[in-house]
Protein backbone atom coordinates (compact mmCIF):
# COMPACT_ATOMS: atom_id res chain seq x y z
CA UNK A 1 0.00 0.00 0.00
CA UNK A 2 1.22 3.53 -0.82
CA UNK A 3 1.85 6.01 1.11
CA UNK A 4 -0.54 8.30 -0.34
CA UNK A 5 -3.27 5.56 -0.30
CA UNK A 6 -2.51 5.07 3.57
CA UNK A 7 -2.93 8.67 4.25
CA UNK A 8 -5.87 8.79 2.58
CA UNK A 9 -7.54 6.41 4.82
CA UNK A 10 -5.66 7.39 8.07
CA UNK A 11 -6.63 10.84 7.96
CA UNK A 12 -10.39 10.80 7.06
CA UNK A 13 -10.35 8.38 10.33
CA UNK A 14 -8.17 10.77 12.51
CA UNK A 15 -10.88 13.52 11.66
CA UNK A 16 -13.91 11.28 11.97
CA UNK A 17 -12.69 10.27 15.86
CA UNK A 18 -11.81 13.67 16.71
CA UNK A 19 -15.37 14.31 15.74
CA UNK A 20 -16.50 11.69 17.83
CA UNK A 21 -14.76 12.75 20.60
CA UNK A 22 -15.63 16.32 20.63
CA UNK A 23 -19.21 15.25 20.04
CA UNK A 24 -18.79 12.78 23.03
CA UNK A 25 -17.42 15.68 25.16
CA UNK A 26 -20.07 17.98 24.47
CA UNK A 27 -22.55 15.53 24.86
CA UNK A 28 -21.13 15.13 28.52
CA UNK A 29 -21.01 18.75 29.32
CA UNK A 30 -24.70 18.83 28.32
CA UNK A 31 -25.57 16.56 30.53
CA UNK A 32 -23.92 17.36 33.44
CA UNK A 33 -25.22 21.08 33.43
CA UNK A 34 -28.68 19.20 32.98
CA UNK A 35 -28.33 16.97 36.34
CA UNK A 36 -26.15 20.19 38.16
CA UNK A 37 -28.61 22.76 37.08
CA UNK A 38 -31.58 21.01 36.83
CA UNK A 39 -35.21 23.39 35.56
CA UNK A 40 -32.39 26.42 35.54
CA UNK A 41 -30.58 24.83 32.47
CA UNK A 42 -33.66 24.97 30.07
CA UNK A 43 -34.59 28.42 31.55
CA UNK A 44 -30.76 29.65 31.31
CA UNK A 45 -31.02 28.39 27.58
CA UNK A 46 -34.24 29.34 26.67
CA UNK A 47 -33.15 33.43 27.85
CA UNK A 48 -29.73 33.26 25.48
CA UNK A 49 -29.16 33.50 22.30
CA UNK A 50 -28.51 29.70 21.41
CA UNK A 51 -27.68 27.01 23.72
CA UNK A 52 -24.09 27.42 23.64
CA UNK A 53 -24.48 30.82 24.97
CA UNK A 54 -26.45 29.75 27.24
CA UNK A 55 -24.48 26.80 28.40
CA UNK A 56 -21.26 29.49 28.42
CA UNK A 57 -23.53 31.19 31.17
CA UNK A 58 -23.96 28.03 33.34
CA UNK A 59 -19.90 27.32 33.53
CA UNK A 60 -19.37 31.12 34.10
CA UNK A 61 -22.20 30.33 36.78
CA UNK A 62 -20.62 27.24 38.09
CA UNK A 63 -16.66 29.03 38.07
CA UNK A 64 -17.71 31.84 40.06
CA UNK A 65 -19.80 29.72 42.45
CA UNK A 66 -16.55 27.52 43.04
CA UNK A 67 -14.60 30.72 44.42
CA UNK A 68 -17.32 31.45 46.93
CA UNK A 69 -16.30 30.15 50.40
CA UNK A 70 -19.86 28.32 50.94
CA UNK A 71 -19.47 26.54 54.00
CA UNK A 72 -22.17 24.61 56.16
CA UNK A 73 -23.98 25.59 59.47
CA UNK A 74 -22.77 25.05 63.07
CA UNK A 75 -26.16 22.82 64.83
CA UNK A 76 -25.92 26.10 67.29
CA UNK A 77 -27.01 28.36 64.07
CA UNK A 78 -28.85 25.97 62.58
CA UNK A 79 -31.06 25.65 65.60
CA UNK A 80 -31.17 29.35 66.16
CA UNK A 81 -32.83 29.58 62.25
CA UNK A 82 -35.43 26.80 62.71
CA UNK A 83 -36.19 29.37 65.57
CA UNK A 84 -36.60 32.13 64.07
CA UNK A 85 -38.48 30.26 61.21
CA UNK A 86 -41.12 29.10 63.49
CA UNK A 87 -41.51 32.89 64.68
CA UNK A 88 -41.97 33.77 61.15
CA UNK A 89 -44.93 31.19 60.79
CA UNK A 90 -46.62 32.26 63.96
CA UNK A 91 -46.46 35.96 62.57
CA UNK A 92 -48.33 34.93 59.23
CA UNK A 93 -51.56 34.26 61.49
CA UNK A 94 -51.49 37.78 62.48
CA UNK A 95 -49.41 39.81 60.08
CA UNK A 96 -49.31 37.36 56.89
CA UNK A 97 -47.65 40.41 55.14
CA UNK A 98 -45.67 41.25 57.75
CA UNK A 99 -44.37 37.43 57.91
CA UNK A 100 -44.09 37.31 54.10
CA UNK A 101 -41.33 40.70 54.40
CA UNK A 102 -39.63 38.67 57.46
CA UNK A 103 -39.59 34.92 55.72
CA UNK A 104 -37.62 37.00 52.77
CA UNK A 105 -35.13 38.75 55.52
CA UNK A 106 -34.53 35.48 56.95
CA UNK A 107 -34.00 33.63 53.99
CA UNK A 108 -31.15 36.31 52.39
CA UNK A 109 -29.53 36.30 56.06
CA UNK A 110 -29.24 32.10 56.21
CA UNK A 111 -28.01 32.64 52.56
CA UNK A 112 -25.49 34.91 53.65
CA UNK A 113 -24.21 33.06 56.55
CA UNK A 114 -23.71 30.09 54.49
CA UNK A 115 -21.45 32.66 52.27
CA UNK A 116 -23.19 33.42 49.39
CA UNK A 117 -23.03 37.39 48.38
CA UNK A 118 -26.70 38.93 49.24
CA UNK A 119 -26.22 42.63 47.83
CA UNK A 120 -28.35 41.60 44.20
CA UNK A 121 -31.24 39.91 43.65
CA UNK A 122 -30.29 38.58 40.19
CA UNK A 123 -26.92 37.56 41.13
CA UNK A 124 -28.12 35.95 44.46
CA UNK A 125 -30.61 33.65 41.48
CA UNK A 126 -27.38 33.04 39.30
CA UNK A 127 -24.75 31.96 42.67
CA UNK A 128 -28.20 29.23 44.22
CA UNK A 129 -28.91 28.22 40.72
CA UNK A 130 -25.76 25.81 40.42
CA UNK A 131 -26.28 23.94 43.84
CA UNK A 132 -30.41 24.86 44.45
CA UNK A 133 -31.74 25.03 40.47
CA UNK A 134 -34.25 22.69 41.39
CA UNK A 135 -35.86 24.94 44.04
CA UNK A 136 -34.89 28.07 43.05
CA UNK A 137 -38.05 28.57 41.36
CA UNK A 138 -39.93 28.65 45.02
CA UNK A 139 -37.58 31.56 45.57
CA UNK A 140 -38.32 33.13 42.46
CA UNK A 141 -41.84 33.21 43.18
CA UNK A 142 -42.29 33.59 46.64
CA UNK A 143 -40.01 37.14 45.42
CA UNK A 144 -42.97 38.22 43.01
CA UNK A 145 -45.27 38.08 45.74
CA UNK A 146 -43.40 39.47 48.21
CA UNK A 147 -42.88 42.63 45.84
CA UNK A 148 -46.74 42.50 45.35
CA UNK A 149 -47.00 42.71 49.20
CA UNK A 150 -45.44 46.37 49.23
CA UNK A 151 -48.33 47.65 47.42
CA UNK A 152 -50.84 45.41 49.77
CA UNK A 153 -52.00 43.21 46.26
CA UNK A 154 -51.26 40.20 47.31
CA UNK A 155 -53.63 37.87 48.26
CA UNK A 156 -54.10 35.19 51.48
CA UNK A 157 -53.53 32.08 49.48
CA UNK A 158 -50.78 34.19 47.48
CA UNK A 159 -49.31 34.66 51.26
CA UNK A 160 -49.43 31.31 52.09
CA UNK A 161 -47.74 29.98 48.86
CA UNK A 162 -44.85 32.69 49.60
CA UNK A 163 -44.23 31.41 52.85
CA UNK A 164 -44.14 27.66 51.72
CA UNK A 165 -42.10 28.70 48.84
CA UNK A 166 -39.85 30.21 50.72
CA UNK A 167 -39.77 27.54 53.05
CA UNK A 168 -38.41 25.12 50.22
CA UNK A 169 -35.06 27.33 49.68
CA UNK A 170 -35.28 27.75 53.54
CA UNK A 171 -34.86 23.94 54.38
CA UNK A 172 -32.30 23.35 51.93
CA UNK A 173 -30.00 25.91 52.86
CA UNK A 174 -30.52 25.52 56.69
CA UNK A 175 -29.75 21.12 55.90
CA UNK A 176 -26.83 22.01 53.98
CA UNK A 177 -28.66 20.26 50.77
CA UNK A 178 -26.92 20.62 47.80
CA UNK A 179 -24.14 21.36 50.06
CA UNK A 180 -20.53 22.66 47.88
CA UNK A 181 -17.60 20.80 47.18
CA UNK A 182 -15.53 22.80 49.50
CA UNK A 183 -18.38 22.28 52.09
CA UNK A 184 -18.24 18.47 51.97
CA UNK A 185 -14.42 18.52 51.96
Amino acid sequence: MSTGTLLAIVIPVAVVLVLIGVAVGLFMRRRHLRERFGPEYDRTVQDADGRMAGERELMAREKRHDALNIKPLEDSRRERYRRDWDGVQQEFVDRPETAVHDADRLVTSLMHERGYPTEDYEQRLKDLSVEHGRTLKHYREAHEIDALTTQHRATTEQLRGAMTHYRALFDELLTNGGQSRHARA
